[in-house]
């Protein structure tokens, strides 16, 4: 690869020098923030840099949930935050997700099949729990998204869908899923046509405030912008080592096309740290993660033995039993995440701000927080 001094005159003028915005990171946060930005900078000039060929992260490497909150999710959270932190986090979940389809429309492919909290026999008393607060959740569900009876017990969820080892669920009938590659897609043509320069396989080493702008060391040499916004989610730590945010591997595997498939929709296990949803005739199935929280706190992009295993373990027994299949794709996704579910949006200084920690609700949260992050710079 030449090194920026190498270019042509025409190359370095049109796309490194005199950067007014600099972005990185190009998945839905850093392309949000640069939107938003020529909104109220029309003739800056925007740049986008993304370490990869493609965007690298989880924005297109994530499952594909439009989710907002399972109800075992929000109940376990009500045990350690307060309500109004709980019900605010959802809030802008569900003003995210609105937000998302607002910019991207039709390309977000979205299906609104509903989405399960699946329970084992031996979840008893979180299935009692969940139904026992089943008018409270739906009470302050619908404040937020102004509909009724989002939440509703499901013991026919097994037979329904071919399940085994399961006894009842916890249905959402507004949660759904997308297609995340369109998605991204959809975004790049916006920046392209908002004259935003997107450039990848470029990525930023380290960098410095100074009087008047910012400086950088990056893979292909030494630039400056006059303001840069950090929006790489689980691989900022490298930039911000004082603040409360680590990288969180997430393993996803796909089969290949299964006759007759009866999943539709989006499910949640074992707490959700287990998800699977059907990808046309196949299924999407990932997580794993508690299995080796240590082992997965990593940038490494990687699928190991000890969770694909699981993974697959979990197809042939309970999502999937007396069913042939075989794996067609398998990769792993690197979020951002902390000791609070809440995002960090904030200017270091003058010249930098940052927009990270979706806590694995990228898709949720990611184009407000990339709206809100370009705010303090307008």
């Amino acid at each position: 690869m030449l090194n920026i001094e190498q270019l042509s005159y025409w190359e370095r003028s049109r796309y490194f020098e005199g950067i007014d915005f600099l972005i990185i990171g190009a998945g839905i946060v850093g392309y949000s923030a640069a939107l938003k930005l020529r909104s109220a900078h029309p003739t800056s000039k925007i740049v986008i840099l993304e370490q990869g060929y493609l965007p690298s992260g989880a924005s297109t490497k994530n499952a594909g949930f439009s989710c907002f909150g399972s109800a075992s999710e929000l109940l376990s959270d009500l045990e350690t935050m307060s309500e109004e932190t709980v019900w605010s986090t959802v809030e802008k979940r569900w003003r995210g997700l609105q937000r998302l389809k607002e910019i991207i429309g039709d390309d977000l492919r979205q299906e609104v099949h509903g989405s399960w909290d699946l329970f084992m026999s031996s979840e008893k008393v979180l299935e009692y729990n969940i139904s026992e607060k089943l008018s409270y959740l739906n009470t302050k569900i619908k404040e937020i998204t102004g509909e009724d009876n989002v939440y509703s017990m499901d013991s026919t969820v097994a037979a329904k869908f071919g399940f085994d080892g399961l006894t009842s669920s916890c249905y959402n009938r507004l949660e759904g899923q997308i297609d995340t590659g369109s998605m991204i897609h959809r975004f790049h043509q916006k920046a392209i046509e908002a004259n935003i320069s997107v450039l990848f396989g470029i990525s930023v080493v380290a960098l410095q405030s100074a009087l008047y702008n910012v400086q950088m060391q990056t893979s292909v040499g030494f630039l400056t912008a006059g303001k840069v916004l950090i929006c790489t989610n689980g691989f900022a730590q490298q930039f911000l080592p004082q603040h409360d945010i680590q990288p969180a591997r997430a393993q996803v595997l796909v089969t290949t096309p299964i006759d007759d498939l009866k999943v539709k929709g989006t499910f949640h296990y074992q707490s959700g740290y287990y998800y699977f949803r059907n990808v046309n005739d196949r299924i999407l199935i990932g997580g794993g993660r508690n299995l080796n929280f240590e082992g997965e706190t990593t940038t490494t992009f990687a699928n190991t033995a000890q969770i694909t295993d699981a993974l697959k373990d979990m197809l042939s027994t309970v999502v999937l039993p007396n069913t042939e299949f075989s794996i067609a794709y398998e990769w792993s996704g690197i979020m951002g995440v902390g000791k609070t579910k809440a995002p960090i949006v904030d200017r270091i200084d003058q010249h930098i701000g940052v927009g990270v920690r979706m806590g694995g609700m990228g898709v949720a949260i990611g184009s407000l927080v990339g709206e809100e992050l370009a705010a303090l710079f307008t």
